[in-house]
C-alpha cells in the first residue's frame, strides 16, 4: 500500500493543510493512521464528504463498467487504442495503430520486422494507465498534485526518468521550447499554474470554451521536461467527460490544423474550436455505433 502526506494529500484534493489534518484525526479518512507525529493517508483515501452534484453521463458509466471488467470490442477498447495511439503518434511515436492494439490487447508486441524504440512501448503502456486514471477520476478537480500524477504515469520507467536532470511527476527543471516558441521559465512554472488552475477552478461549469483555453494556457506553460502536449490532451478528455461534453481525440490527420489552433487561439479562437468540433463528431460517430447517449 502507498500512502500520502497530509500536504500531498491536501494538494491532491484542493484542501487546507489543517483540513485534511483535521480529517485524520477526526477518523473521517479511512486508512489513515499516525507514525509518530506524521499522518499516513492511503493513496487512493477520499476526501470526507465529497460527492459530485452532478449527474454522471451514459459515456463515463460506460467507460467505468467497461474497464471494471476489461470488456473487448466496446468504447473503452476503442478509446484506450485510439487515443493512446493518436497523441503519442502526434508526437513521434513510431508503433502503428495495429501495434498499440495488439500492446492493449495482448500485453505483447508481436512480431515485427522492424525496430522498435522501447520507449515508444513504455509510453504506450503507461498511456493506458493513464487512461485509466482520468475515468476513475473524471469527476476530481483540476489541481498541481493530479497534473503531476499523470505524468508521473505517463513518463515512469522510462529512458527520460533516468536522467538526474529530468523530473518525472514535477516540473521542468531546463527551459525548454515548443514549436520554436518559448515556454514559461522554471522558476516561474509553479506561479503560473497555480494562477490557471485558480482561474479555471473559480468557474462553477465549465464550456468547451473554458476547457481549450485552458489547453492553450497549459501548453505555453509547458510545465514539463517533456510530455506536455499528451498530458494536456489527456487533460481535455477528463474535463470534457467531467463537464458532460462529448470528449475528443486529436488525430494525426487532424495534427497542423491542432497546431495552428494552438499559434492562433486569442486571435482567431475558431481554428481551435473548429478542429476540436470536428474531432468531436468523429468520436459521436462511435458513440452511435455503440449506441451510447451524449
Amino acid at each position: 500500500m502507498e500512502y500520502l502526506s497530509v500536504k500531498q494529500f491536501a494538494e491532491k484534493y484542493g484542501v487546507s493543510e489543517r483540513s485534511a489534518r483535521n480529517y485524520c484525526a477526526l477518523g473521517r479518512i479511512e486508512g489513515a493512521f499516525l507514525t509518530g507525529k506524521t499522518w499516513n493517508i492511503p493513496v487512493d483515501a477520499v476526501l470526507p464528504g465529497r460527492k459530485s452534484a452532478k449527474k454522471i453521463s451514459p459515456l463515463l458509466t460506460t467507460l467505468r463498467e467497461q474497464k471494471a471488467i476489461r470488456l473487448k470490442g466496446g468504447i473503452y477498447h476503442r478509446t484506450q487504442i485510439d487515443l493512446t495511439y493518436n497523441s503519442n503518434h502526434i508526437e513521434g511515436s513510431r508503433l502503428s495503430h495495429d501495434q498499440t492494439r495488439y500492446i492493449f490487447e495482448t500485453n505483447t508486441l508481436g512480431i515485427t520486422d522492424e525496430v522498435v524504440n522501447i520507449d515508444d512501448v513504455l509510453e504506450t503502456v503507461n498511456h493506458f494507465g493513464c487512461i485509466d486514471y482520468i475515468i476513475d477520476h473524471a469527476e476530481a478537480k483540476l489541481t498541481e498534485y493530479f497534473i503531476k500524477q499523470l505524468h508521473l504515469l505517463l513518463k515512469s520507467g522510462t529512458s527520460d526518468s533516468r536522467k538526474d536532470w529530468f523530473a518525472v511527476g514535477e516540473y521542468k527543471r531546463l527551459p525548454n521550447e515548443v514549436g520554436g516558441m518559448e515556454t514559461c521559465r522554471p522558476e516561474d512554472v509553479h506561479k503560473e499554474m497555480k494562477a490557471l488552475l485558480k482561474d479555471y477552478n473559480s468557474q462553477k461549469i465549465h464550456t468547451l470554451d473554458d476547457i481549450l483555453n485552458f489547453h492553450v494556457r497549459f501548453e505555453k506553460i509547458h510545465p514539463f521536461q517533456d510530455g506536455n502536449g499528451r498530458v494536456g490532451r489527456l487533460l481535455m478528455f477528463k474535463e470534457c467527460l467531467a463537464g458532460g461534453h462529448v470528449p475528443f481525440i486529436i488525430t494525426d490527420e487532424l495534427k497542423l490544423f491542432y497546431y495552428r489552433g494552438l499559434r492562433e487561439w486569442g486571435h482567431v479562437n475558431g481554428y481551435l474550436t473548429d478542429t476540436c468540433l470536428s474531432a468531436q463528431d468523429n468520436y459521436k460517430e462511435l458513440l452511435n455505433y455503440f449506441n451510447i447517449k451524449f
